[in-house]
């Protein structure tokens, strides 16, 4: 949700603003723009759509500065238009802002500057910042860093989130950055410096990388970077080195970056299992090192996500109390933070976030620490903000996902889901060896499973082609089917704006089936054997009412009648959603495709969801 770059250096920054911009594009955006320091002034050219409109805009094969900053806006105060897109300036030109977030002050801060004189050319929360800085540098005369000084000041006066990069014409060799609740990073190279929201835009240009905590600022030339916190007080940063493969964020010969990550899966999960599983030892997790005396004392835990993140949790719920007879509640964070959930030192609350920026699970995790939780974060991103104020990280080895929609994250967010719970339960002692065993050996064999389903994906695609104009389609599934099918469902949502349901098969009778009519198409995932015969009977209801069938199982069915079916093979039903997922997220995918949308930035959706 929005993207920030910057660059300051020895060469055009226009071009790599650009590049950054595109490489952001999958986080969801209306309208891009970029502004740089040229010869005394403060260039600024933005418009609302794609970014690949820049390139069209008058005098932009002109820009020659070396610094600049740039941004992609995805909408929450003011329409998508030309006058509310980033950057946005202050009434004296001397000072341009881009900024990811969400200022909840706003409105008293501009009546504020009005009564002072200012005027606004847009409808958003960010053209307040760049004339609150104005306003107090015009204070700051005779000031060593008035530049400075004025940007910390006026971070001082904003309530909400933010994320921002800086430029001032009287000082056209610095950038000044500061974050709180946003992300941002600071990329290292030889004479030049690199900012970002996030990691992927600029890993072609460097691996090194400075983290951003809450209510630091920044101060960078091309080849100086000074650190501050929130009281200007100067600090030291470690320099981090992030190891992911650039072309992971290329398509490499793939039409689409969902398609790409959905072939990736194999190699995520045994990277995520990597050398935390090996046969005939325990579950390694040096990482948190949790004792029995430490895991006997929670009564409860609580897994807290959003969207795709939740259903990985819905998805390990069963395992983890079959083996650790520890109740567990999945909750949305969004619901969760604003419910007075009850909360002690006797609560375990992991919170699962892909790009552990989400706003609304990171608040719901510092409200647990404030009521004595252990917490643990689990994420995608090194160095994200929920892992900073997590007791504990552990992280997916996905690597980079672009698509907006979720495919390897969350399938790898449920392979580290399953492996803490047998961690778990090794370390209390409550579970059987042999299931415990069986487990772990069906984990080791699901790359291998999943490829097979990759080898030929003809009858999945044929289906799709066969209902993809369709306006509505059903899942349905019992037990950890059930989780699967809310994730398939919102999937579909997400990519091919069809509407879909699920439902747990056995509520089919209380009030869903009164859909269900002539020609409509009804997905079944059967995986579980103590379930299959009654899951049979809930879709043989939907045939005798004229529903086209598409099931995906591992089961012998006796039924013939119907429409197609998509054989996946057995595992333990405890890790089935792992596969079973996958020729759904290819049907969804397929669909999408046959109504010629855009696979990996489907409408009014963003990657990172930023703002509560």
């Amino acid at each position: 949700m929005c993207g920030i770059v910057g660059y300051i250096g020895t060469k055009k920054a226009s071009p790599i603003l650009i590049d950054g911009l595109l490489k952001l594009e999958y986080r969801g955006y209306d309208s891009a723009g970029i502004s740089t320091m040229e010869h005394g002034y403060l260039s600024n050219m933005k418009d609302k759509g794609r970014v690949k409109n820049l390139y069209d805009l008058e005098g932009i094969d002109s820009l020659e500065g070396t610094i600049g900053i740039a941004h992609t806006r995805w909408a929450t105060h003011g329409k998508p238009a030309k006058e509310n897109s980033h950057p946005h300036m202050d009434n004296s030109n001397t000072f341009s802002v881009v900024h990811n977030g969400i200022i909840e002050n706003y409105q008293n801060l501009r009546e504020f500057l009005t009564n002072h004189g200012y005027h606004f050319l847009s409808q958003t929360d960010t053209e307040i910042i760049p004339n609150l800085i104005h306003y107090y540098y015009t204070k700051l005369e005779g000031n060593n860093d008035k530049f400075l000084q004025a940007v910390h000041q006026a971070c001082g006066d904003l309530k909400g989130s933010y994320a921002i990069e800086v430029l001032c014409k009287d000082e056209p060799e610095t950038m000044i950055v500061a974050r709180k609740d946003s992300p941002l990073v600071i990329g290292v190279g030889k004479e030049e410096n690199y900012v970002s929201s996030d990691i992927p835009a600029i890993l072609s240009y460097t691996k090194d990388f400075y983290l951003l905590n809450d209510g630091d600022l920044a101060k960078l030339s091309n080849t100086d970077i000074s650190f501050y916190d929130s009281s200007l007080t100067p600090i030291t940063k470690e320099l981090k080195n992030i190891d992911w493969d650039v072309s992971a964020c290329e398509k490499d010969g793939y039409e689409d970056f969902m398609l790409k990550e959905i072939y990736e899966q194999p190699k995520s999960i045994r990277e995520t299992i990597g050398s935390r599983l090996k046969k005939n030892e325990k579950v390694n997790f040096e990482d948190i090192s949790f004792t029995k005396e430490t895991l006997s004392k929670f009564n409860k835990i609580y897994l807290v996500a959003c969207g795709t993140a939740m259903h990985a949790g819905l998805a390990v719920k069963p395992l983890l109390e079959r083996l650790c007879h520890i109740p567990v509640i999945v909750d949305i964070a969004s619901e969760f933070r604003y419910r007075e959930p009850l909360i002690d030192a006797n609560t375990l609350c992991i919170y699962i976030s892909q790009s552990g920026e989400t706003a609304d699970t990171i608040a719901a995790l510092k409200l647990s620490k404030k009521q004595g939780a252990t917490t643990i974060a689990i994420s995608n991103v090194i160095g994200s903000s929920i892992t900073r104020e997590a007791d504990f990280t552990i992280y997916t080895h996905a690597g980079p996902e672009i698509a907006v929609a979720s495919t390897k994250a969350y399938t790898s967010q449920i392979t580290l889901l399953t492996l803490l719970t047998l961690y778990f339960a090794e370390v209390l002692e409550s579970a059987p060896v042999s299931v415990i065993t069986n487990i772990k050996e069906e984990l080791l064999l699901l790359p291998e499973k999943i490829n097979e389903v990759l080898k030929d994906t003809s009858k999945v695609k044929e289906f799709a082609h066969k209902v993809y104009t369709e306006k509505d389609i059903f899942f349905l599934g019992r037990g950890t089917d059930y989780t699967v099918s809310m994730e398939a469902s919102l999937k579909l949502k997400e990519i091919s704006y069809i509407h879909s349901e699920a439902y747990a098969a056995g509520e089919l009778k209380h009030g869903p089936i009164a859909l269900i009519e002539n020609g409509i198409t009804v997905v079944g995932i059967l995986t579980d054997p103590t379930l299959v015969e009654k899951s049979v009977s809930n879709l043989q209801e939907v045939i005798t009412r004229g529903a086209k069938t598409f099931i995906v199982t591992n089961q012998e069915l006796n039924q013939t009648n119907y429409d197609e079916v998509i054989t996946i093979p057995t595992t333990n039903p405890f890790i089935s959603p792992i596969l079973s997922i996958i020729p759904l997220q290819l049907f969804s995918y397929y669909i999408s495709k046959e109504k010629g949308l855009d696979v990996d930035k489907p409408r009014n959706l963003a990657k990172s969801v930023t703002v509560e």
